[in-house]
């Protein structure tokens, strides 16, 4: 009965916008780093080598597949409480 309608229009202007906050941010650059230090230890030496046969892939696999994509769809547990909040009220 007390519960705030929003207009359509409003509805997804709330459903488009992605949060993404500082530790976002910090987790993303992190994945970043991650992926220099990989590209950086693959030039290394010959082609052979631990540092660009073994170590240098993980690394990136790791940058890609791990920490990017947590950096996107990390939320702290705060936020996910504040946006469960807020999805009961528009319902």
């Amino acid at each position: 009965m007390g519960s705030k309608k929003l207009k359509p229009k409003d509805r997804k202007k709330t459903a488009e916008t992605i949060p993404l906050e500082r530790e976002n941010f910090v987790i993303f650059f992190i994945g970043v780093l991650v992926l220099i230090v990989g590209y950086i230890f693959l030039a290394q030496g010959p082609a052979t080598s631990f540092w660009s046969l073994t170590l240098a892939p993980i690394l990136l696999v790791i940058g890609y597949c791990i920490i990017i994509p947590v950096a996107i769809v990390y939320r702290r547990r705060k936020a996910k409480a504040a946006d469960n909040q807020q999805q009961a009220e528009i319902a």
